[in-house]
């Protein structure tokens, strides 16, 4: 989006220099004469009362009512929002009926409304009749702003359709940086979502980019599709922006191939005491294999137990065309460096070969390394365009729960962690990603077992404060004083990172200590919390929790049922690691356009996933809520 300036005007000296430059705006006054309104209006370089002692000048209404505008606009620059809202409240029943000043005068009340009230109600003020006729650099100003509020209300989908409208304004190269805005706003969103919105007549502009948006979606999977359905999206929209230019992601996505193994390698530790683990990541795989019926590609299973490096070199002399695992950071970390040194070796030979470095003949280039999807992540990895990083992990789980909070309307959240490592890097996950959404700093307290927790919690929710404050009063005036304890007020949701075994007493200390006089807040919690052969009892005990998890363990269909019945003994992460195993053969056709487009998501049972340039594959979780007895996916 183009970025604001001190003026509040949010529009860039390029644009106003172009779209300004020897006009001026004017329209006729009651008397029939010509007015000048002018350009001025578009920015208030001047302090408030220079503009307020011009207005008391001005003999001609038009000019008063120009120069109190600016007034507010001034004071909206110094951040003196209660006195621009004063003077455009007092200015309102008697402001010369000129659309340029009406129009002047709802943007600078949504502008003030922005501060002192909703974003709705902002929304609700800055709303131009369509048979104002006004010029381009305040509609420019009208339409950036407006999609600025839907930014901020969270409606993606508003948003691009006023960035859209705001392109048909601006010079071309101004317009070609909205439109890669667009591009990235329409990324996070699922296709079902941009579906929905691609038959909008009235805003062609606005429906093309939703239907390109769900066409590079929809077909990223299989070039072939991808490029017959832009062929006739760009026939249907031959004047849209993105018609004659592709977005570069999309364009990278339609040349990336597509990796198709017919020797497929699977590196896990099965056996050992990390067998468990594995086998349920093996019958995830081979269930994905068995579904699929394909002859023609074949699968075979190397041990990692006593060598990662060994199982990886009898994977490529059998001639594994594309290798899934190792399991274990220490195995990846293993192949990482046997990995390096053979690259050490090769150039070496080659510099050997070849001693004279100003010689025409240039060595051979090593063999491209054979694709592979490790099974975990690493801390330190050097990004390959054939390496990719799938874990069930914490950390980004924490760090996808930040994410839904915001979209939850959540402004202050606090946490809740375990006083162990896997809480504390949880927690710090969850902090990092809130950054990116908000300015405001997540509260933790960390816990220890026992009555420790309940110390924690009162102390977390201003509890004890409070009980400390009771108590002193009553030292001054006696215990016939009757008083309650009040929980802190200044927190709208509480994300807890705990242990099934702490779960359930943890949230019962958080229910009891939150006072009278409040109202409780939202709880979420992790996968990590989740209870296993949750009872009915557990599951009202947890009421109005809502906790994040891979959308298969929350579902109830025939495939969780043929699996509970076969591995009656699995736990819930065995089932994750099942699935994890399931998703991981079904990325391996869609790995090369996942990464090249990263709007591309793939809803595994795992999680909807996505790849990172860097090769790592996000999971975003799917969110379900105790209620009434029982637990029920959102």
């Amino acid at each position: 989006m183009l970025k604001s300036l001190n003026t509040t005007k949010f529009v860039s000296v390029a644009i106003l220099s172009v779209i300004l430059a020897g006009c001026g705006v004017s329209s006729p006054n009651s008397t029939g004469t010509t007015a000048t309104v002018a350009t001025s209006l578009a920015s208030a370089p001047l302090a408030a009362n220079v503009y307020l002692a011009q207005a008391a000048n001005s003999k001609d209404p038009q000019q008063r009512d120009t120069n109190l505008l600016l007034a507010a606009h001034a004071y909206i620059n110094a951040n003196d929002y209660a006195a621009a809202q004063k003077l455009l409240k007092s200015i309102q029943p008697s402001l010369t009926q000129s659309p340029t000043l009406l129009a002047e005068h709802k943007y600078l009340t949504a502008r003030v409304l922005e501060h002192t009230s909703t974003y709705s109600d902002a929304l609700k003020t800055l709303n131009y009749p369509s048979s104002w006729s006004l010029p381009s650099w305040q509609m420019t100003a009208y339409h950036q702003f407006k999609a600025h509020l839907y930014q901020l209300d969270k409606q993606p989908i508003e948003q691009v359709r006023e960035l859209s409208l705001l392109t048909t304004y601006l010079p071309p190269a101004q317009a070609n940086e909205v439109n890669n805005t667009i591009w990235q706003v329409l990324q996070p969103m699922h296709e079902q979502t941009i579906k929905t919105f691609t038959q909008d007549a009235k805003t062609p502009v606005f429906a093309g980019w939703l239907q390109l948006a769900y066409i590079a979606k929809h077909y990223a999977v299989d070039p072939t599709q991808l490029v017959r359905y832009l062929g006739e999206w760009q026939k249907q929209n031959p004047y849209h922006p993105a018609a004659a230019k592709l977005p570069a992601d999309l364009d990278r996505a339609l040349n990336a191939k597509p990796f198709t193994p017919k020797n497929i390698a699977v590196l896990l530790p099965l056996t050992g005491p990390r067998a468990n683990a594995a086998n349920a990541i093996r019958q995830g795989i081979l269930a994905s294999y068995m579904a699929k019926q394909n002859d023609q590609v074949a699968v075979n299973f190397y041990d990692t137990a006593n060598d990662a490096a060994s199982a990886y070199q009898q994977a490529l002399t059998a001639g594994a065309e594309f290798i899934i695992g190792p399991l274990l950071p220490t195995e990846i970390e293993q192949i990482q460096v046997m990995n390096a040194a053979n690259t050490a070796t090769t150039n070496a030979l080659a510099n050997a070969a070849n001693p004279d470095k100003t010689a025409n003949t240039v060595a051979a280039a090593p063999a491209a390394p054979v694709p592979q999807l490790f099974l975990n992540q690493v801390d330190k990895f050097t990004p390959d365009p054939n390496k990719f990083y799938f874990a069930l992990s914490p950390a980004q789980e924490a760090a996808d729960a930040a994410e839904h909070l915001y979209q939850d309307g959540v402004t202050m959240p606090l946490l809740l962690a375990s006083n162990d490592a896997l809480g504390k890097r949880m927690a710090e996950s969850f902090i990092q990603a809130w950054k990116k959404k908000s300015d405001n700093v997540v509260e933790v307290y960390y816990y220890d077992g026992g009555d420790q927790m309940k110390t924690t919690v009162q102390d977390a929710l201003g509890v004890r404060d409070s009980q400390a404050r009771i108590a002193r009063i009553k030292e001054l005036l006696g215990n016939s004083v009757q008083a309650d304890f009040r929980s802190r007020q200044d927190i709208d949701a509480i994300y807890m990172i705990s242990t099934p075994q702490d779960l359930t007493l943890l949230k019962a200390f958080i229910d009891v200590n939150f006072s009278v006089f409040t109202q409780p807040v939202p709880l979420y919690t992790s996968s990590r919390s989740r209870v296993e052969n949750e009872s009915t009892q557990t599951a009202q005990d947890l009421n109005n929790l809502t906790l994040s998890d891979a959308p298969w363990l929350m579902q109830n269909g025939e495939e969780n049922l043929m699996v509970n019945t076969l591995f009656s003994g699995w736990n819930n992460s065995q089932k994750r690691l099942f699935v994890m195993g399931y998703d991981a053969m079904d990325l391996i056709g869609r790995l090369a356009q996942m990464r090249s487009f990263t709007g591309y998501q793939f809803n595994g049972r795992s999680g909807a996933l996505s790849v990172n340039p860097d090769g790592i594959v996000n999971r975003q979780l799917s969110w379900g809520r105790y209620q009434r007895g029982s637990f029920r996916q959102l």
